[in-house]
């Protein structure tokens, strides 16, 4: 009965999302306030029954309904109360019915908050944002029905893949689609600005604070999916440029242009056209991604599906927004007149070099991920490309991105004064000299990946620090930090987050150690000043797993440090392996250990690893997510904070 009413609810919720998406934008076109004022219902009850639907299929996978094609297909009676829970969008119906959850949350958010914009955007935004839905509904309802009953239910499931049995992947997708679909509502507002043809400072304060949300909500996710990859993979590694991975970081770069460029178009009214193609290419980027995800073609260990037709109907959602979105952005570009002038040195030209180099950065990684595709399509040749390629194309942007970010930040508007600002920040790039003079000094081999990590990261730190502090002027009250405003502490709080990740990758990249090996009972051995001895390893049984573990002491100067306990685990169920590696996490390093095979002649195979600064590189993501919370929480960023300003006879012209 509960998942009948799921299922009816998820019918009628496509039909709201019908009437959301047509009768709105008449009342906006015809100036009919009644009509306009169906979006706020609508967008309300669309969430509601969406949520009711959501909770149905929930249901059905806490009691183990197995009368539920879905149930059986990624549950088990045995499995964890948490991985019931999780398996809910562990699979790619369910993580769809997720994605339009969160797509209608977004929609019913901007009609609760949204009260101080003008009527006819409003309905607009809804009207684009139930647009959206209507393609989702249809594609899941025709090609992805979470609600599909067995004919002749099993008396168990087939349980969740192994790899997603990891309280890491229970909490990485929902972030990760808050990050992704958050993006549409900054594609409703650029889509319905264009048929209004009124985008104005106003329009930048009212889309900033959902950009930030979402680049806010990827950030986490990106960092969580990373975390989960290095620790439970077992490979040592924390990103592998796998095509589902960059999937979601071309969003994240696109969406922290598309945050910068609307700054500019809050405070100078400059860069409309620019900040309008963000958002649409933004949300085009995460529409991109669940074609990746799902089509099948390309291969990852994150993918979802391989079903061509699903593929194609998503192409067709991709194709249709994204296209008539570019195409409605070219026929108004004549009339996206910019207001604000200024000076080639100033804190707008610092912001559009920044949004350059963050879109090129982008591009890059999208022509390496889908390379391969082309090259096999066009000259039937199979290539991969691989970390090498990135690494090299992609790390040059992020070098110019991090030297300039610091003095951008303090550039004043319009025009500046670029030695003026150098003075300033002089002691901050002494500091990040001489820390990379001291790692360039004490390092073993003369690699220049580590020092530069260091002075980069060391420079964004020092730099947001300097920027804080030129905040209270001569009078040297430092009681002045505590009133600043709080998006100036959220921008010099993510600033430093990415200088943080920027030295914790590098020095992992320049200075980690690794032993393979097959490690004897008892019998010591030693790796970058630590020793390591393999005590045992026994057989352990899980709730829905048997484990092969191992236990293993590690010593440092004869002095035992750690007890760690690497796993190979197997389930019977799902018939896969999964290693669970034991990691000793340290400020300055991990120590990162995996138990393979036992081996015919005696000893088990064991890889061991030390990775200096591993945490920061999370640590540093942790502070860009509290950098943008804490510019939401700043009064003046809220949705529809502020007096709404009346329209001017002109706006910015339609015609």
């Amino acid at each position: 009965m509960i998942t009948e009413l799921g299922h009816f609810a998820l019918i009628l919720a496509a039909l709201v999302a019908c009437v959301q998406a047509v009768v709105p934008m008449i009342g906006a076109h015809k100036r009919w306030p009644g009509w306009m004022a169906v979006a706020e219902p609508a967008a309300t009850a669309q969430f509601l029954l969406v949520l009711i639907s959501f909770a149905a299929l929930t249901h059905a996978f806490v009691t183990s309904d197995f009368s539920l094609r879905l149930v059986v297909m990624n549950s088990h009676s045995a499995k964890p109360m948490l991985y019931k829970i999780s398996g809910v969008w562990g699979n790619h119906e369910g993580s769809m019915l997720l994605w339009v959850l969160i797509l209608a949350l977004f929609g019913a958010l901007a009609a609760w908050f949204g009260g101080n914009l003008p009527p006819t955007l409003r309905a607009r935004v809804l009207g684009v944002q139930a647009m959206v839905g209507v393609a989702f509904f249809a594609f899941i309802l025709l090609t992805s029905n979470p609600f599909l009953r067995m004919a002749v239910p099993p008396f168990d499931g087939q349980d969740l893949n192994p790899l997603l049995q990891d309280p890491g992947l229970a909490f990485h997708p929902p972030f990760l689609y808050l990050g992704y679909v958050g993006l549409s509502i900054c594609f409703s507002f650029a889509v319905a600005a264009l048929i209004e043809g009124r985008i104005d400072a106003a329009w930048g304060r009212w889309v900033r604070p959902w950009t930030l949300l979402s680049w806010m909500f990827l950030t986490i996710g990106i960092a969580l999916g990373s975390w989960w990859a290095y620790y439970e993979l077992g490979w040592g590694g924390f990103w592998f440029w796998d095509p589902v991975e960059n999937a979601s970081f071309m969003p994240w770069l696109l969406a922290a242009a598309l945050l910068h460029s609307a700054i500019v178009v809050e405070k100078r009214e400059a860069l409309k056209s620019w900040t309008i193609l963000l958002a649409i290419l933004a949300f085009g980027f995460s529409l991109m991604g669940t074609f990746i995800v799902r089509s099948g073609l390309l291969t990852s260990v994150h993918a979802f599906a391989t079903d061509p037709e699903r593929g194609v109907f998503i192409l067709g959602i991709l194709v249709t927004f994204t296209g008539g979105a570019l195409t409605l952005f070219a026929a108004r570009a004549g009339a996206m007149q910019a207001k604000g002038v200024f000076g080639i040195v100033s804190r707008e030209s610092a912001l559009v070099a920044n949004n350059i180099l963050l879109a090129v950065a982008c591009f890059v990684v999208f022509v390496g991920t889908l390379w391969p595709l082309v090259a096999e399509m066009l000259f039937g040749r199979k290539l991969s490309v691989g970390a090498p390629f990135f690494n090299m194309a992609f790390t040059p942007f992020m070098v110019m991105l991090g030297l300039l970010l610091p003095i951008g930040a303090m550039l004043s508007w319009k025009r500046a004064k670029v030695g003026r600002v150098l003075r300033q920040l002089a002691p901050a790039l002494g500091l990040a000299i001489a820390v990379a003079g001291l790692f360039w000094t004490i390092q073993t081999g003369r690699s220049l990946l580590g020092p530069v990590g260091l002075f980069l990261g060391t420079w964004l730190v020092a730099g947001a620090i300097t920027d804080l502090l030129s905040r209270i002027g001569k009078s040297r009250d430092y009681s002045r930090l505590l009133r600043l405003p709080r998006a100036d502490w959220g921008k010099a709080v993510a600033h430093a987050g990415l200088g943080i990740t920027m030295a914790g990758i590098a020095g992992l990249m320049a200075w980690q150690q690794e032993d393979i090996r097959v490690a004897e009972l008892n019998q010591p051995f030693e790796l970058g000043g630590y020793e390591f001895e393999l005590l045992g390893v026994e057989r352990v049984r899980g709730p829905n797993y048997f484990s092969t573990m191992g236990e293993v002491a590690v010593r440092q100067d004869g002095a035992e440090i750690a007890h760690l306990y690497p796993e190979k685990r197997d389930y019977p169920v799902a018939k896969m392996p999964t290693t669970e590696a034991a990691i000793d996490y340290r400020f300055l390093r991990d120590i990162y250990v995996v138990i393979g095979d036992p081996q015919s002649g005696g000893g088990w195979t064991m890889r061991v690893y030390i990775k200096p600064l591993a945490n920061w590189i999370w640590a540093g993501c942790i502070l860009m997510a509290i950098g943008g919370i804490l510019s939401l929480t700043d009064r003046r960023f809220r949705v529809a904070a502020g007096a709404r300003k009346a329209a001017p006879a002109k706006g910015v012209p339609a015609e």
